[in-house]
């Protein structure tokens, strides 16, 4: 084969342009610090750099935002937590205070006052959230878990409760029922005393105790309904022993409504087989059949859709206070809003077809953590109405032994010249003894309820302290994973870079090469391409 000029010429010029190319992608590798620009360039290298990618940004994304945002989460439902512990061993104090014998009236009013503080702090607390979202509230992060202002708002709540909400209480009446009125002995003052009526009180017509059985409401000033038949007044439903469904209501005509301050008192008229409902305290009370009806409820463990041993009461309340439990957040409940249909709330509760509303976050591959301490698990009802019981009998001492300091006051205060001098200190000593009864009574019920009071609370700091070391596990569960993230971010970076990145040294190495092999080849190719044919004609 004859090699010709034009054949050496077209040669030259594509050795020096692939020598060109060659540089040319040095020289971007160069500058991009990658091995390749397009997939084409190493099919191998792009499709596990995609896959290496993916991954990088899976743990940046659990890394970076996603562990973050549980970890603070976590942290400000710890601080509440803690904040509830506090409140809550401060109870215990009060309470504790509250059981000794030695107080003085003032030790007692201090004592009210900071329970009721206390109260109100613990349900502030719920109040909680994290970049606006409430962190008690379980799905509902958009609502608060307490009112934060009085407010009107209608809703039909239903209490799924068992046995154990029964207690017992005492009743003590210082009322003294006459021809021309009642008489409360803690009305007595050194203007009425020798008056009509109140000259009458003894510790035998003014002075009784009465013990009764009550299931408490989560509410106290619940609806009452004036309708005629009575359409929203609550109503007491349960499985009595041949596992029929049985209930206590005004319409089935054993249940009754009153008021805590009615007389004659309803605490000492209660129905064998009937119950009282008090709206202004949400007490229920029980008759001695009604007592033995509902206590002996059991649940039959072989039915699965349905708990025989649940006493379930529905009833209505439509005026809040501040502080008050939204009743969404606990109970299967139905909100009245006029002129808009009903808005129903946790119907599941009602089959038993319910999970708890945990708010989990993904944290890690296959990772999830739940961030979340729902209200169930650290605020309930039964703090702040325990507390009610507690400062409503403390209270009672209270006012009756202003009451014996202003008899003893009044009768030092009489004269001996007053001619109704003894019938007035014989009145005053009869009042006075009915109040000194009195007090005995109300003495041995403060110790008693802030004897149990103490267990109570005893119990709820217990409950938050679980809550408490529940939180601490997923904190610590958490800053594991964090750990195991930060391992393989930095894994994952590096396998990336290997893949990706070019070796700089090397490159510069092959680019000087390649940048003198292409001038050699333009020199070379210079002086073989300076004769041609032409020159030997």
């Amino acid at each position: 084969m004859r090699i010709t000029n034009k054949i050496m010429q077209n040669n030259s010029l594509s050795n020096i342009n692939t020598n060109k190319i060659s540089q040319d992608k040095l020289n971007t590798m160069m500058s991009t610090q990658k091995k390749i620009t397009r997939p084409s360039d190493d099919p191998v290298i792009a499709i596990r750099s995609l896959r290496l990618r993916s991954s990088v940004s899976q743990i940046n994304q659990y890394y970076e935002k996603n562990a973050p945002d549980a970890e603070s989460w976590l942290e400000v439902t710890e601080d509440a937590i803690i904040n509830v512990t506090e409140v809550l061993t401060d109870m215990i104090k009060q309470v504790t205070k509250g059981a000794t014998e030695q107080l003085k009236t003032g030790d007692r009013e201090v004592i009210v006052e900071q329970l009721k503080a206390l109260r109100d702090e613990l349900y502030s607390t719920g109040n909680a959230d994290y970049a606006g979202r409430f962190i008690f509230t379980g799905y509902r992060t958009d609502t608060t878990l307490a009112f934060t202002q009085p407010e009107n708002r209608d809703f039909t709540i239903t209490e799924q409760l068992d046995a154990s909400a029964i207690d017992e209480i005492t009743h003590i009446n210082t009322i003294y029922q006459g021809a021309g009125g009642n008489y409360d002995i803690l009305d007595i003052n050194d203007s009425n005393f020798d008056q009509a009526g109140f000259n009458n009180i003894t510790e035998q017509n003014s002075v009784t105790t009465t013990t009764l059985h009550r299931i408490r409401l989560a509410y106290k000033d619940c609806f009452e309904d004036k309708a005629n038949p009575p359409t929203r007044l609550p109503k007491i439903e349960y499985t009595d022993a041949t596992g029929a469904t049985q209930e206590y209501s005004v319409a089935a005509g054993n249940m009754t409504q009153a008021h805590s301050y009615d007389i004659p008192s309803p605490y000492e008229n209660v129905p064998a087989n009937g119950v009282v409902y008090l709206a202004d305290t949400g007490e229920l009370l029980l008759g001695d059949t009604a007592y033995n009806n509902l206590v002996n409820t059991k649940d039959d463990v072989s039915t699965s859709t349905k708990n025989e041993g649940e006493i379930r009461i529905t009833y209505s309340k439509d005026t809040w206070e501040k502080g008050d439990l939204k009743p969404e957040h606990y109970f299967a409940c139905t909100e009245q809003v006029p002129g808009e249909p009903d808005i129903e709330y946790n119907q599941e509760y009602l089959t038993y077809n319910y999970a708890r509303q945990s708010i989990e976050y993904d944290v890690g591959f296959n990772q999830v953590i739940q961030i979340n301490t729902t209200a169930d698990e650290l605020y309930t009802h039964d703090i702040g109405r325990e507390v009610d019981d507690l400062v409503n009998t403390m209270q009672q001492m209270i006012d009756l032994e202003k009451t014996i300091d202003r008899l003893k006051s009044t009768m030092d205060a009489l004269s001996e010249s007053d001619p109704n001098y003894q019938t007035k200190k014989d009145t005053l000593q009869a009042q006075l003894d009915a109040a000194n009864k009195a007090h005995t009574y109300v003495k041995e019920k403060v110790e008693t309820e802030f004897s149990t009071g103490i267990t109570a609370m005893q119990g709820y700091l217990d409950q938050a302290n679980l809550a408490l070391t529940n939180c601490g596990t997923r904190g610590k569960k958490l800053e594991l994973v964090e750990s195991r993230l930060m391992s393989q971010q930095t894994t994952f970076e590096t396998l990336k870079s290997e893949n990706e990145d070019a070796d700089i040294t090397e490159i510069a190495i092959k680019l000087n090469s390649a940048e003198l092999t292409y001038n050699a080849s333009l020199m070379a190719t210079g002086k073989i391409m300076q004769t041609s044919l032409l020159n030997f004609i």
